[in-house]
């Protein structure tokens, strides 16, 4: 049995070659259609590691992505996004026949596209760029039909004659793109309440049994990454779900369920103020009174009074 391999593209141009196809009518970026891909490796399972910008609507029957250790069907048209340095694996069926080609197509957009344009700082806004496969945003008909509206417009627009304005025209198709599919995912969010809502309670869950382990008097706050991986999902989707629910991020989410039990130990027990923020995973006092007065609007002793 042959072994997964591992190919990295810094180029667009490279990826072109490597795919079988012609070299990119520009160079900085470049509309990919699946369908006319012939990848020379496709014969067994490998990965591959591009250093640019990815958004890919893909279509591909019995084959099985994945990103990490995470693997997610691609029946339907589904849209991911990677950033530069991911690494992304493709598993074939055992019965190679099984596979079709793939459907759907790629935009493929190097970091130096983006220099001196807006987009190339709030390109880190939108954080579907770190998702994992597996979190993917699964389209609608009429939402995959925008997207590949836009990104035929985009592929128009390099295959046109280069001028000054093309790069400005480009990077405002991406930018509507991109805000397209933020909409698109909250409304996923929305829509998949079911899961959404079984993520909340297995966050709440492990945040009980957390809190209530004495781990916050020795380890202090569990880390955004540490509860993602507990979840099994990548800190990006945990804080994209936590704002679209709750309209906080997991940072705040944290806060008031930590002042919320800061709430309970000044009320019921006769422990010092001190105490309690040594129990909170609190170095400073200081610390404690800060958070707990911008949460509360009271210090700690003025809670704990107004409950005498």
């Amino acid at each position: 049995m042959n072994s997964p391999q591992l190919f990295r593209f810094n180029t667009i141009t490279e990826y072109h070659r490597a795919a079988g196809l012609p070299n990119p009518a520009h160079p900085l970026i470049s509309v990919v259609h699946m369908d006319d891909v012939h990848v020379p490796i496709a014969q067994i399972p490998f990965s591959m590691i591009f250093d640019f910008y990815s958004i890919s609507l893909k279509k591909a029957h019995h084959t099985r992505y994945k990103y990490g250790q995470q693997a997610s069907d691609f029946d339907e048209g589904v849209l991911f996004f990677m950033s530069p340095g991911q690494l992304f694996g493709i598993d074939l069926p055992v019965n190679i026949s099984e596979a079709k080609r793939p459907e759907g197509w790629m935009i493929l957009i190097p970091p130096d596209f983006l220099w001196n344009t807006p987009l190339a700082k709030n390109i880190k806004q939108y954080e579907f760029f770190s998702y994992s496969v597996y979190e993917a945003l699964y389209l609608s008909d009429k939402e995959e039909g925008v997207l590949t509206a836009i990104a035929s417009q985009i592929e128009q627009e390099y295959n046109a004659n280069i001028d000054h304005f093309s790069q400005n025209v480009i990077i405002a198709q991406l930018e509507l793109l991109l805000t397209y599919s933020e909409r698109f995912y909250q409304r996923q969010f929305i829509t998949r309440k079911v899961t959404s809502h079984e993520l909340l309670t297995r966050l709440e869950d492990f945040l009980s049994g957390y809190f209530n382990s004495g781990a916050l008097a020795s380890k202090g706050l569990p880390s955004v990454t540490l509860i993602a991986e507990t979840l099994n999902i990548s800190p990006g989707y945990l804080s994209s779900l936590l704002k679209s629910l709750t309209g906080q991020s997991t940072q705040q989410h944290l806060h008031d369920k930590l002042i919320e039990l800061a709430k309970e130990k000044l009320s019921t027990t006769n422990l010092s103020i001190s105490e309690i923020a040594y129990e909170l995973g609190f170095e400073h006092l200081q610390s404690f009174s800060k958070l707990f007065k911008a949460k509360t609007n009271l210090s700690p002793l003025e809670f704990r009074h107004s409950f005498n």
